[in-house]
């Protein structure tokens, strides 16, 4: 796919480094790569914008990006290094360092097709989106996983800690979808309120399923029981399957059970080679006896 058509999904934010927190091993992740693998994987024309360097990671981290970049058409902003992180899991919770940042994404280096993308999804990982600068999209969904907008760490790097979410009320009066994990959702009850009025939010609780909230409607969605090997993407994975079937009109709790079922398969493997696609999802809750409602 070239610059001069639009992507149907077009994914913003930082394909990360990440450090296995056990020996280092580096691994490509971040909330854009694994929601346009999906979408590619979906059937989707995908794309990325991003901002990074990669070089000095060596031969693995480079033929990894090169076949990601097969199934999802990337424009990499340049930067002296990319966002590295480790994150490990204690008691439970997510502890996440940043090792390196590799800057803020602008989006006037956006082709002029990919602005009117279909679905758009803002997927910010380390405060590299300037919300403000939205404004200069024109999708028919606008979706966004605030995360990174909640994240805030010590000048030079250091351990990641949450703040609450703060979007312009421009911003939020355009989302069409808003997912967020359950540590987040508390310190955005301004956001969720105000989205959930007139789209899709989401508040996904790892093994306990998912909340969805669809114009004012609440549905609780099961989490599926499956061998965890690493979850990381999870929640991506998640929010990009309910984005685009939602943006093409699928029934809420279809979706959503979609959604959580790409999530089951994801973390049963190991990083982003272990996005589903469409099919093994639709397989895999057809065994389970689950039917489209």
């Amino acid at each position: 796919m070239g610059v001069q058509r639009a992507p149907h999904y077009l994914a913003i934010g930082h394909v990360t480094v990440d450090l296995d927190p056990d020996n280092g091993a580096p691994r490509l992740g971040g909330t854009a790569l694994y929601a346009a693998l999906t979408a590619a994987r979906f059937g989707m024309d995908a794309a990325i914008l991003t901002r990074g360097n990669y070089e000095t990671f060596g031969a693995d981290i480079r033929e990894a990006l090169a076949r990601y970049s097969r199934e999802v058409a990337m424009i990499v902003q340049e930067a002296s290094a990319p966002t590295v992180f480790t994150n490990r899991t204690v008691a439970g919770r997510r502890e996440q360092v940043v090792h390196s940042w590799a800057g803020a994404i602008d989006l006037s280096g956006l082709p002029p097709a990919w602005r009117s993308a279909p679905i758009i999804h803002l997927a910010p990982v380390a405060q590299e989106i300037d919300p403000r600068q939205a404004s200069r999209l024109n999708p028919e969904f606008l979706g966004a996983t605030p995360q990174g907008w909640m994240r805030k760490w010590p000048r030079g790097g250091g351990r990641v800690r949450l703040i609450p979410l703060r979007l312009p009320l421009e911003v939020t009066t355009r989302l069409d979808g808003l997912v967020l994990s359950t540590l987040e959702h508390t310190l955005a009850r301004d956001e969720i309120e105000a989205v959930a009025q007139r789209g899709v939010v989401a508040i996904t609780r790892g093994p306990d399923g998912a909340t969805v909230i669809d114009r004012g409607r609440t549905y609780d969605i099961p989490a599926f029981s499956v061998p965890v090997r690493d979850d990381v993407g999870a929640g991506d994975v998640f929010a990009a399957v309910l984005f685009l079937l939602r943006a093409q009109h699928e029934g809420t709790s279809w979706a959503a059970k979609m959604a959580a079922a790409a999530a089951a398969l994801r973390i049963r493997g190991i990083g982003p080679d272990a996005v589903p696609t469409r099919e093994e999802v639709e397989r895999f809750l057809d065994r389970l006896g689950e039917r489209r409602r």
